[in-house]
């Protein structure tokens, strides 16, 4: 009878709760591999930034360590969505549980809120706007509207840069390069030479650069 029910009428609403309890578990483990591909990265490319810091190319330095701005700052997004999706599935779980009074699932802001900021992450967008239509049908949220989900922080990141990568360089450097000017710009040589042009350490720049980039656009 069960398997009938199911053919005619679909999923029941506890099925479909805890379908969406494994994607979301799938979507968090997602993030957890985002994330280590970006400490392994960024601490490559760190690395990287305090060599060429050392050897006085500090316009590269500047360069590959925005990247690692960049990265930080999308891995702080990568765990606060981690979190989000636990609050999810914790939402979820407490659905569960009204559901043995109430006899059905109950519309919840607090789901759409999460929902609404995490199709923001291109990483799960997909994952999330297909969740979000199932759950708009299961009657647990409204439909989300599209002017919702754009987010631009270039413009945040760019106004916020220089001071970022001063702060980097001065930690990787052991505060030899705290005093610095705007992004691009040179400062005197930490040796008593003239600036180093290591090809091999400008091909690892430009290859740790194109990494974290590819990591942060994914």
């Amino acid at each position: 009878m069960q398997s009938i029910n199911r053919f005619l009428y679909g999923p029941t609403p506890e099925e479909k709760v805890r379908a969406w309890q494994t994607k979301l578990r799938a979507e968090s483990r997602h993030l957890d591999r985002e994330m280590r591909q970006l400490d392994a990265a960024t601490n490559k490319a760190r690395a990287i930034v305090k060599q060429l810091a050392t050897k006085g190319d500090v316009k590269s330095a500047r360069i590959l360590a925005k990247e690692v701005v960049r990265s930080n700052k999308q891995k702080d997004r990568l765990s606060v969505s981690k979190a989000r999706l636990g609050s999810i599935g914790h939402q979820l779980s407490q659905q569960l549980a009204m559901m043995k009074v109430t006899g059905s699932l109950q519309k919840s802001t607090e789901i759409m809120k999460l929902s609404n900021s995490l199709v923001k992450l291109p990483q799960i967008s997909q994952s999330m706007r297909e969740m979000s239509m199932e759950m708009t049908k299961a009657g647990i949220m409204e439909e989300m509207l599209d002017d919702t989900l754009n987010m631009d922080e270039d413009d945040e990141l760019e106004e916020e840069a220089d001071a970022e990568v001063d702060k980097v360089l001065f930690e990787l450097t052991d505060g030899k390069l705290g005093e610095v000017g705007q992004v691009g710009a040179d400062l005197p040589l930490l040796k008593a030479q003239e600036s180093l042009q290591d090809e091999e350490t400008e091909r690892t720049m430009e290859q740790y650069r194109q990494q974290l980039s590819g990591l942060l656009s994914g």
